[in-house]
């Protein structure tokens, strides 16, 4: 195990990378990655630069069909705890005008990208236990979808077309797994399935990504695995934040920014809140749910 800034990765096998993203609620930035090399060279990248700017490559077929069963798979939490409460109301959402109004979002070219890409189909499931909101499976399921989405498909306003859409992201099933993501921000593993779920995390995370990947030089890592938990242990999220909305954080939003993580692009900070992958979520705001210039750019950089 190796841990650094509130985060943690446990080192994987030979010629493989992990890498952990915790999106903190007071915007600090929190995550890091660490390769394996094929003789077992242990190394940690703890900048915000990308290792990797090449981008061709190719994808190597999930391998599916005997996942291995890690130590928080199936025994971190119970399927009756770290629910929030459900956001069930008569209200109507407020309609997402801070996206389509966002000042700069459409101007600020400003990102950064990781070390990893998805070559092929990202193929998730959702996982046991509570869900943000409050949500039945199947809502979680088409909010999840959305979040993806508008990564897949580049979803903004600003006029851009998109560039990603060959990279697709497949809903399998669900399971009685769980993301491999401890308490402490920890990932503790990988079993082979790319799990959405939710539970408990470190203090002050809103929500956090672990991903796995296969070292490729001369290109972008080739992505294997990755996992999305948001914390509803401290946080309360919700699907449709309405004008009454307080405290609470847009399940949209936040899955959106977890999604820019698995497809290759890093927390941004500074004077950049209108962007997508601004590593601190805004509560109650859809602002994240469309992606700015700096957004599609940065996808457009590695796809």
């Amino acid at each position: 195990m190796v841990t650094y800034d509130g985060t943690g990765l446990t080192v994987p096998e030979p010629n493989t990378a992990v890498s952990v993203d915790a999106l903190a609620a007071d915007g600090t930035s929190h995550g890091f990655t660490l390769e394996v090399t094929s003789s077992g060279v242990v190394s940690y990248d703890l900048t915000s630069a990308s290792v990797d700017t090449s981008t061709a490559g190719s994808d190597v077929p999930d391998v599916l069909s005997n996942p291995v069963e890690t130590t928080g798979d199936l025994s971190q939490e119970s399927d009756t705890t770290e629910a929030d409460a459900s956001d069930a109301s008569a209200e109507a959402e407020v309609a997402d005008v801070d996206a389509a109004a966002a000042p700069g979002a459409c101007s600020d070219g400003t990102y950064a990208t990781k070390d990893q890409k998805e070559y092929g189909t990202y193929n998730w499931y959702i996982g046991d236990g509570g869900l943000p909101g409050g949500l039945s499976k199947n809502d979680a399921l088409w909010s999840f979808y959305e979040a993806l989405d508008n990564i897949t498909e580049s979803s903004n306003n600003c006029g851009y077309s998109d560039q990603v859409g060959a990279h697709k992201a497949n809903f399998l099933a669900y399971t009685t797994r769980e993301g491999d993501i401890n308490s402490s921000n920890t990932c503790t593993g990988f079993d082979g399935l790319s799990t959405w779920d939710a539970g408990n995390l470190g203090n002050g995370t809103v929500a956090a990504t672990c991903s796995r990947t296969w070292p490729t030089p001369g290109v972008k890592n080739d992505l294997r695995e990755a996992d999305v938990r948001f914390n509803t242990h401290d946080f309360d999220f919700t699907n449709k934040p309405t004008a009454n909305c307080s405290s609470k954080y847009d399940i949209r939003s936040v899955g959106t920014h977890e999604a820019g993580h698995i497809f290759g692009l890093k927390d941004i900070y500074g004077a950049h809140n209108n962007l997508t992958m601004f590593g601190n979520s805004i509560e109650c705001s859809t602002r994240a749910r469309t992606l700015g210039k700096g957004d599609v750019l940065g996808l457009r950089s590695i796809y």
